[in-house]
C-alpha cells in the first residue's frame, strides 16, 4: 500500500470523507504522482508556475492563480503533453504534441498546488488553460472535473471550474451533452476571418462560425454565457476594425442566443524569441474603450507571472532548450 499517498491525502481529506475509504483505494489500485521538477514565483504578482515532471518523463505546466479574496486560489492545468493546434503565438503550440494527459494527470496538478498552499487557503477554483486543447481530451477532462467535484475528491464547485478551447466544435457540443455544469471559454484570437486564420491554423479546420454555432447550442443547452477571448498583440489584431469586428459578433451571438457573451481581453506575456509583441498600453485602453461602446460585458483580465514564464508552454519549453537530451514524448492517445 501507497502510505505516503495515505498520510498525505489524509491531510486534506474533506470533513465528510473518511481515511478508510482512502485506504481501501491504495490497497487495490496504483497510485501515479507527479513529480514538481521546478517552482517559480513571481516577484510581480503572487502567481507560481509549477513544471512537472510525468512518470513518462513528459513535461507539464500548471500555474496557481491567486484570486481577490485572501486564501482563495485558481489552478490553471494542462490537458495535454504539448499541443496540435499550433497556434502562433502560443508557446506550447510551438512543441507539438506528445500525447493526452490522463485524467488522474490533470487532478495531480491540483492537487500538488493544493498541497503547497499556505494554511487555511484553499483551491477554490480550475481553468482548463494549460498546456493543450482540452477539448481534444474531452473524455479524460471531463473525467478529471468529475473527481475535481466530487466531496472526497478535491470539493470544487463545477461552476468554478471553466473549460477554454481555441475551438474543437465536436468537443464543445460533447461538453453540453454532458452533465457537468462548468463554464466554458472560447479563444476568438481575432473576430476578423483573415487575421483569425493568419493566427489559429485550426481556423482552416473548424472556421469561427462553426465554433460559435457550437457555442450558441452550448448556451441554448445551459443557458450560461460563454467567454469569448482574445489575447491582444500589438500591431496585429489591435485596430479599431478588430475591435468593431468583436463587437459586432458579440451583438450577433446575443441577438441569436439571448445571451450576452462575457467578452475578455487578454495581455500577452511574449516568450523569448517570440515574434509577437504585447500591446501597448495604448492599443488597449484603445481597443477596451472602442469593445465597449457595443454594450457587452468586456474585461481586461490580467495576465500575470510574467517573469516566471506563466504563460502556457514556456517553461517547458526553457527546460528544453537548455537540455541536451529531448523530453521522451509519447504517441498521442
Amino acid at each position: 500500500m501507497n502510505q505516503r499517498f495515505v498520510d498525505e491525502l489524509a491531510t486534506h481529506l474533506p470533513k465528510n470523507a473518511r481515511r478508510g475509504e482512502v485506504v481501501r483505494v491504495a490497497e487495490r489500485f496504483r497510485v501515479g504522482r507527479l513529480e514538481v521538477v521546478t517552482r517559480e514565483a513571481s516577484k510581480l504578482d503572487p502567481f507560481v508556475k509549477y513544471l512537472f515532471r510525468c512518470e513518462d518523463g513528459a513535461a507539464i505546466e500548471a500555474v496557481r492563480i491567486p484570486l481577490e479574496k485572501p486564501g482563495r486560489f485558481v489552478a490553471c492545468v494542462s490537458s495535454q503533453v504539448g499541443c496540435a493546434l499550433g497556434c502562433r503565438f502560443c508557446a506550447t503550440g510551438r512543441l507539438g504534441l506528445s500525447r493526452n494527459l490522463e485524467a488522474w494527470e490533470i487532478v495531480e496538478q491540483v492537487r500538488a498546488i493544493r498541497r503547497e498552499l499556505p494554511k487555511g487557503s484553499r483551491v477554490h477554483g480550475v481553468v482548463f488553460q494549460g498546456m493543450g486543447e482540452p477539448l481534444a481530451n474531452a473524455e479524460r477532462v471531463m473525467q478529471s472535473i468529475r473527481v475535481m467535484h466530487d466531496p472526497c475528491g478535491q470539493a470544487i464547485e463545477q461552476r468554478a471550474i471553466t473549460v477554454c478551447t481555441a475551438g474543437v466544435p465536436g468537443g464543445i457540443r460533447k461538453l453540453a451533452a454532458s452533465e457537468l455544469r462548468v463554464r466554458l471559454g472560447v479563444s476568438i484570437a481575432a473576430a476578423r476571418r483573415e487575421v483569425r486564420r493568419s493566427l489559429l491554423p485550426v481556423e482552416d479546420a473548424n472556421p469561427l462560425d462553426e465554433v460559435l454555432a457550437a457555442t450558441a447550442e452550448y448556451v441554448r443547452t445551459r443557458g450560461d454565457a460563454p467567454m469569448l477571448a482574445v489575447t491582444l498583440l500589438g500591431g496585429v489584431n489591435t485596430s479599431d476594425e478588430d475591435a468593431d469586428a468583436f463587437g459586432r459578433l458579440a451583438l450577433s451571438f446575443r441577438e441569436e442566443t439571448g445571451v450576452a457573451p462575457r467578452l475578455s481581453i487578454v495581455t500577452y506575456n511574449p516568450s523569448e524569441g517570440d515574434v509577437f509583441a504585447r500591446a501597448s498600453d495604448e492599443e488597449l485602453r484603445r481597443f477596451h474603450d472602442r469593445l465597449s461602446r457595443f454594450g457587452v460585458p468586456v474585461v481586461r483580465r490580467y495576465s500575470g507571472g510574467g517573469d516566471v514564464g506563466a504563460a502556457c508552454g514556456q517553461l517547458v519549453g526553457r527546460e528544453q532548450a537548455q537540455s541536451s537530451s529531448p523530453l521522451p514524448a509519447s504517441n498521442p492517445g
